[in-house]
């Protein structure tokens, strides 16, 4: 590992979006130049089966031939309202939906038709399940993403989506920890604020995330939300507070922790892209979410380098991550079988 360029260990702990149908020269700098790890795909980049099949595939070969290592390709595909690939794709029903129904083999059953076709076309990572608890029915971003407003029960189906995507080949990130299930607002447009005290979080919001972990969840994404009994002064992605001391050390998480997208609302509008990208990182989180603006996603690069050359933040931080994504991607190796 000491071997590895330290701008090569940073482009691992990016995962970008990009714009277009192909692979394009920035997008090939990022992945040749800057050893960047992971990409999301969005409806915006896909136009058929045969199309995504081939850019997954064109990716994890350049990833490869260039850094050595394959490429986390992500997606969110949750199902309802949240889906990246339009007909003539399966369009599947919300977890919601699935929830209500309250049947483990309907919700099973369903994560393997997904992870099928995702398989299929290359993608090795969903950004689901939603592990959200839908405690307020006023909630204008989770509602039907969610399985139920009872813990228990959005941890059983959550941790059948998981088992059945890792049985499939598929990482499943779980989301959005601490909880997203009882904000007022929506993160995409500005910071939400959840008052609750510290018994209440560990009750309902943390559950089904300390429950899943049974299930061999590898991977969590951050939510942008103030939890002010938990950290007053930063949001959770960027609360060390909150991914170093309550995930990682109360709860026991050794996964690789995911922003958001640091684009978001509640992010951008409140913070710096240098600041929110280097606090994030000081926190205890391995893979920064970039995605749409390649300007962003190179100063948030170029931020973070400066910040360990300087000392700001140690190497040992990043190496830390580097090992967590390098033995996630090991396992999605053995998962999907992409070959090295």
């Amino acid at each position: 590992m000491n071997n590895i360029p330290i701008n090569k260990k940073l482009g691992q702990m990016l995962m970008i979006g990009f714009h277009g149908t192909t692979i394009s020269d920035e997008l090939k700098g990022m992945i040749t130049d800057y050893g960047v790890g992971g990409v999301i795909l969005f409806s915006r980049n896909i136009e058929s089966m045969s199309q995504v099949k081939d850019l997954c595939n064109s990716l994890q070969e350049l990833s490869i031939k260039n850094n050595k290592k394959p490429l986390l390709i992500a997606i969110d595909q949750e199902g309802g309202r949240i889906f990246r690939l339009k007909p003539p794709f399966r369009q599947y029903p919300s977890y919601g939906e699935l929830g209500r129904t309250g049947s483990e083999d309907a919700v099973r059953s369903n994560a393997l038709l997904m992870a099928d076709e995702l398989i299929e076309i290359g993608v090795n990572m969903n950004m689901a399940p939603v592990l959200d608890v839908n405690t307020n029915p006023k909630n204008p971003i989770i509602g039907d993403r969610s399985f139920s407003s009872d813990p228990d029960i959005v941890s059983l189906l959550g941790s059948c989506v998981i088992k059945a995507f890792h049985d499939k080949g598929i990482i499943a990130v779980g989301k959005h920890f601490p909880g997203h299930g009882d904000t007022f607002s929506d993160s995409h447009l500005e910071l939400p604020v959840v008052n609750h005290g510290v018994e209440r979080l560990e009750g309902i919001e943390f559950k089904p995330f300390e429950n899943t972990f049974k299930a061999g969840l590898k991977a969590i994404m951050t939510a942008h939300v103030l939890y002010p009994a938990l950290d007053p002064d930063y949001p959770a992605t960027m609360s060390e507070r909150i991914i170093t001391d309550i995930l990682r050390k109360k709860l026991g998480f050794n996964g690789v922790v995911i922003t958001d997208d640091l684009e978001m609302k509640a992010i951008s509008n409140n913070y710096s892209d240098k600041i929110s990208a280097i606090q994030s990182v000081k926190a205890g989180v391995d893979i920064l979410l970039i995605c749409h603006s390649h300007d962003k996603q190179l100063t948030i690069l170029n931020s973070i380098l400066k910040s360990v050359k300087n000392g700001e933040i140690k190497e040992k931080r990043i190496d830390e991550s580097f090992n967590r994504i390098m033995k996630l991607k090991e396992e999605a190796i053995q998962l999907n079988r992409v070959e090295m």
